[in-house]
């Protein structure tokens, strides 16, 4: 059956219903130590967070926290930077 939480619905009998446990935010990755770092390598996870023309969407718009809104657009900054991004929409 489904129980409900604060967080949402968890299924809780049926293993293969234990996708809305899973992190929906595949850009955000954990270290051994347990700190939370966005790798800009993973380009195609970084175009998910950008508008058509280049720009990257706003927290409202994603749904993330402020510290992770600043690692987000650094890591689309660097990304970039070494030309796994585009500046504009020309290219993407």
């Amino acid at each position: 059956m489904w129980s409900h939480t604060a967080v949402g619905v968890i299924a809780t009998e049926d293993p293969s219903m234990n996708h809305f446990r899973s992190n929906r935010r595949g850009y955000l990755e954990k270290t051994e130590e347990g700190m939370v770092y966005v790798d800009y390598k993973k380009a195609e996870d970084l175009r998910r967070l950008m508008t058509p023309n280049g720009k990257i969407y706003s927290r409202k718009r994603t749904g993330i926290s402020s510290g992770e809104q600043r690692k987000v657009a650094k890591a689309i900054k660097r990304a970039r930077y070494m030309a796994l991004l585009p500046y504009t929409s020309a290219t993407l």
